[in-house]
């Protein structure tokens, strides 16, 4: 590995978006990520209902950067644009929503995105970074299995915020401002139904205890699977108090306030499955951009730096880039 290469350690949005700027200004990069494979909460869930988007359900473009970005994108055929019949749910009771908000989906699945901004840049999958150190000149990584990894000229962490802060201890103050955010929690839960649902509702925003957004997965551009699937996220506050609650008795409960719900009959699943989001989302925006010592060469960034938002990782990640580049 060239001493000139940085490393990244992360393959969400951030960590990709960062990558791929670097790579195009003729950096040399190589990333890593304890997953099988890229995307983070953008990653999708093969499964025998088809692809499910188990994380970021869809994404809004607001910054004329990422707009152009996203359009780069559907010129690629990665994303497309989602109008669902969408509905909001208060009390019970449900209420075609009038939100008109443009949204943005991957394509075929939330995955395609990451995949194709990863296209062929060197990675390493299933490797847990957990120590950063400088030597007199250069980084090393060291993974979860003591394997070392470097020498790297520089390092961008791209990793939800407490896991950034551990790996920052070299720079103290950057490591106090990761670990000061907080990240809330997200159960997901994937529902597969042999006949699909007599409903015209697609998506919905729900205000429960225990549930917090329903999604129709063939409503989204390019999905596949013979079976009518949905995916359906709990409430931040509920998926806290119930952490560690069995997936089946998750799956029960959020399936349970689904039923209730939706303006139908709703028979027994024939696939179910759940996932714990541990940082989900930071509990409030913060206008950091990304974190950088320069004099050390190491960068922080993700959605946490700014809005929580699939938009403010891929700025987040930009602007790890940019400072990087301004200080080599």
């Amino acid at each position: 590995m060239s001493k000139a290469s940085i490393a990244i350690i992360g393959t969400g949005i951030a960590g990709l978006c960062a990558a791929r700027t670097l790579h195009d200004a003729g950096q040399t990069v190589h990333l890593f990520d304890k997953s099988r494979g890229s995307g983070g909460r953008m990653a999708s869930k093969r499964s025998e209902a088809g692809s499910l988007d188990m994380g970021a359900q869809y994404f809004t473009a607001r910054d004329r950067r990422f707009t152009e970005a996203v359009r780069q994108w559907q010129t690629e055929g990665w994303a497309e644009q989602w109008s669902p019949n969408l509905f909001q749910a208060r009390d019970g009771q449900l209420a075609p929503s009038a939100d008109e908000q443009l949204r943005w989906v991957g394509t075929p699945s939330m995955g395609a995105i990451t995949g194709g901004l990863l296209g062929d840049l060197p990675v390493t999958f299933s490797c847990r970074i957990t120590e950063v150190f400088r030597g007199e000149e250069y980084w090393t990584l060291v993974d979860a299995d003591g394997a070392s990894h470097g020498p790297f000229s520089q390092v961008i962490i791209a990793v939800p915020a407490p896991q950034a802060a551990a790996l920052l201890a070299t720079a103290p103050k950057l490591a106090a401002v990761a670990a000061s955010v907080a990240m809330e929690p997200t159960w997901a839960v994937a529902l597969g139904f042999a006949a699909p649902l007599n409903t015209t509702l697609e998506a919905c925003f729900v205000q429960d205890d225990a549930l917090d957004w329903i999604a129709r997965n063939r409503s989204k551009p390019g999905r596949d699977g013979h079976l009518d699937s949905w995916v359906l996220h709990g409430t931040s506050g509920w998926s806290r108090q119930h952490l560690d609650l069995a997936k089946e008795a998750v799956t029960e409960r959020l399936l349970g306030a689904f039923a209730e719900l939706i303006d139908c009959v709703v028979p027994a699943p024939e696939f179910t499955l759940a996932h714990r989001w541990l940082y989900a989302r930071p509990t409030q925006a913060h206008e950091w951009s990304a974190l950088a010592d320069a004099r050390l060469g190491l960068y922080a960034c993700g959605d946490w730096c700014l809005s929580g938002r699939v938009e403010g990782a891929w700025l987040s990640g930009q602007e790890a880039a940019r400072k990087l580049l301004e200080n080599l």
